[in-house]
């Protein structure tokens, strides 16, 4: 071999190299953790539980993370923090409203042209980001149900549902949605938003069971059929969401609550995750399988 085809094969080699090594680095998911860092967190996570999920998430393969809160420049959501997102994880719980219904909207689009999904994570049921996301679906399903031939000229009416908190037992359901034709043959799509809650809340710190419902789905690998969560806060009865594409967990109480515990929706071309068990003072983000559902979802929606 003479000098120049070593040269040339040396040269190849290093230009292999530094493209495996960059289809090594592409493999890693990079994760956006968020949270309101509200005072109350401090009771069982001292340097706030977003932070507590990133270090956690920092000591696995495959992840790039950063963790940021609402008080930072931007609320955390700058571009640039975004553009570097693959898979952004929710908290917030006391102060949803001070993030701005256009940041959730814009958050949504992303997740709806495949730039990002969303993992939200128990309080964060009532986020700006998830209640769009839960809204955006609801067009999804409604549209759904109106002829191929004429959907492009369908009209949807959206009427907001008051935020009141949770929804009697004998409360209406929602999302829901009729119909009707317009003069001129037009599809009149009246559609009521989710509530994004549920019946029952109730803090008393107790033990939450959970059993795995889909072994398969991805968020259950390498989770045993039942396990506990020793302390968490109840949610109950009925979820008022549009209905998942899987209920992959069913958590109840020995008080006689359950809970669709785990969900999973597409969205456009990006995908939801809800994980229910949490509440800021309760060690829950500490513990074994809440954590190894929080990296299994993560592996989900970076795919």
């Amino acid at each position: 071999m003479d000098r120049r085809q070593f040269v040339q094969g040396a040269a190849a080699v290093a230009g292999a190299s530094l493209v495996g090594m960059r289809k090594a680095e592409a493999k890693n998911i990079r994760v956006l953790v968020w949270d309101e860092r509200q005072p109350a967190q401090k009771q069982a996570y001292p340097n706030f539980l977003g932070n507590a999920i990133a270090d956690h998430l920092r000591t696995l393969n495959g992840f790039d993370v950063m963790s940021v809160g609402l008080d930072d420049p931007e609320q955390g959501l700058s571009s640039s923090n975004l553009d570097a997102t693959d898979v952004l994880v929710w908290w917030g719980h006391q102060r949803h409203a001070e993030v701005k219904v256009e940041t959730a909207k814009m958050l949504i689009e992303r997740v709806r042209s495949g730039k990002m999904n969303l993992l939200s994570l128990h309080s964060a049921h009532w986020s700006m980001p998830f209640i769009e996301a839960m809204n955006s679906r609801s067009i999804d399903d409604a549209l759904a149900s109106v002829p191929k031939d004429k959907r492009d000229t369908a009209k949807v009416n959206f009427i907001a549902t008051p935020r009141t908190g949770v929804v009697p037992k004998d409360g209406p359901m929602t999302p829901r949605s009729s119909q009707t034709v317009a003069a001129d043959g037009t599809i009149q799509v009246e559609l009521h938003s989710p509530a994004c809650v549920f019946n029952v809340v109730d803090n008393k710190g107790t033990p939450g069971h959970i059993t795995t419902l889909l072994p398969k789905h991805p968020v259950n690998k390498g989770l045993p059929e039942k396990w506990d969560v020793p302390q968490t806060e109840i949610y109950g009865g009925i979820f008022y969401v549009p209905k998942p594409d899987a209920v992959f967990l069913d958590e109840h109480w020995d008080s006689g609550e359950s809970f669709n515990s785990g969900c999973d929706w597409k969205l456009g071309k990006g995908r939801v995750v809800y994980f229910r068990p949490g509440h800021e003072t309760y060690p829950i983000y500490k513990q074994e399988y809440p954590l190894k559902i929080v990296e299994n979802a993560i592996r989900y929606l970076g795919k």
